[in-house]
């Protein structure tokens, strides 16, 4: 116990003083393998590569592939226009569209990051043209850009059908009520603000020709993700077929239908993807040697025999469990909070009677939060850097509709029919 103590000493130390992630937990992973017993280090290499070797892992680059082409096809501006299109018969202005948007391109890219960087760097410059304050169009932009990681396919979700052994197909499915539920939410928020402060603009006359265009152009992008989720829930092919298959989609849409996608932007986004996937597959690497240590040390066990034994109420640990993962996704980046507390906190949740799927559709929503709460926050770094603005005025202006995140997170804790009913549907 005491080598243990020291590992996760270890860890924080490293986490404080600005080690990467994924060699703060390889490095405190070999020195409890070289304090308890000198011969685990033999077996350090192997399980660093069981951690890559994932069947599941194949789809994650896929994804953030076809994410990237459809970016580099001029999908955004288009996925804009068909939002507009969507909301413009309730009167409803770029703020709706703003989530609308997010709601649609989460479908797609499957990353909150790249929703915020797509779509920001055109609607927070519109916005601000049709007379919204700056800090207001920024906020909205960094809370509606959580849903991308909620909204199936979802990259962190990947991750944790890949520590939990969960169905990815039966993952998306849970993942998309409380999607829709934070866009539906976000939504309300958006509209009684936008009357309030009077934003909306006066509802204008669409032409016909240009309605029949941006539908068909929405439809063909939105196809994509409807096609992702009914092939893998179906069964019809796995998780990493569907992604080739959306490679191959987007690829066709790219170059033959809207004819924007050039060769040298495919060599762009191959590089990106590659830079993103490798530094996830590292952390993934690494992460398998402190699964194994949880493992051997029985610590997800000790823990649930602890609090059984305590006779703590279910709901009081329900309610730690949101607020641990809000703490942790304040300060850790997604995939490595999700590699990390997974193995700890998923055998002592089911104990308490909650079921894998409703804990990954718990932990994927927290930690979305996460992504818009100082001072990690990786979408309000990048919504920072497109509209040069500090990230706590951004903050600020995101917080009512960071509020409808956490209504959904509680929400989905003690309700579990609304992560677990599609997936019943199996």
């Amino acid at each position: 116990m005491m080598v243990l103590s020291l590992m996760f000493v270890t860890l924080i130390v490293f986490l404080v003083i600005g080690v990467p992630i994924a060699y703060a937990i390889g490095g405190s992973g070999m020195l409890y393998m070289l304090l308890s017993n000198p011969s685990f280090l033999l077996t350090f290499p192997q399980r660093v590569w069981s951690g890559t070797e994932s069947f599941i892992i194949i789809a994650m680059p896929l994804f953030m592939l076809t994410g990237e082409l459809m970016n580099h096809s001029g999908l955004t501006r288009r996925l804009i226009d068909f939002s507009m299109l969507l909301v413009h018969p309730f009167g409803g202005g770029l703020g709706e569209v703003n989530v609308v948007s997010s709601m649609i391109f989460g479908g797609i890219s499957g990353s909150s990051v790249a929703d915020t960087s797509a779509l920001g760097s055109i609607l927070i410059p519109d916005m601000v043209k049709k007379g919204y304050p700056k800090s207001f169009a920024a906020g909205i932009t960094v809370a509606s850009s959580t849903i991308g990681m909620i909204i199936p396919p979802s990259v962190p979700m990947l991750m944790y059908a890949m520590v939990s052994g969960a169905s990815v197909g039966r993952l998306f499915l849970a993942g998309l009520i409380p999607g829709i539920l934070v866009g539906a939410t976000q939504l309300i928020i958006t509209n009684v603000i936008s009357r309030k402060e009077g934003y909306h603009p006066k509802k204008e006359k669409i032409a016909l020709k240009k309605m029949v265009k941006i539908t068909k152009d929405g439809s063909l992008a939105m196809f994509m993700p409807i096609l992702i989720i009914v092939s893998v829930s179906a069964g019809i092919a796995t998780a990493s077929e569907s992604a080739g298959v959306a490679v191959l989609y987007a690829s066709i849409l790219g170059f033959f239908v809207y004819k924007e996608l050039r060769w040298k932007d495919v060599g762009k986004a191959l590089k990106k993807t590659l830079m993103m996937s490798s530094s996830i597959m590292i952390i993934g690497g690494f992460t398998m040697i402190f699964t194994w240590i949880l493992a051997v040390e029985q610590v997800p066990a000790h823990i649930g025999s602890f609090l059984m034994g305590s006779n703590i109420p279910s709901w009081l640990v329900y309610i730690f469990l949101d607020i641990i993962i809000l703490v942790l996704g304040t300060f850790l980046d997604v995939t490595p909070c999700i590699l990390l507390i997974s193995p700890i906190l998923l055998p002592v949740m089911e104990q308490f009677g909650m079921n894998e799927l409703q804990f990954g559709a718990i932990i994927i929503v927290g930690l979305a939060i996460g992504l818009v709460t100082p001072p990690v926050g990786m979408c309000l770094n990048v919504a920072s850097k497109i509209c040069n603005m500090p990230i706590i005025e951004i903050f600020k202006s995101a917080i009512p509709f960071i509020a409808c995140n956490i209504i959904v997170l509680v929400m989905i804790t003690f309700i579990p029919s609304l992560s677990l009913w599609l997936p019943s549907l199996m």
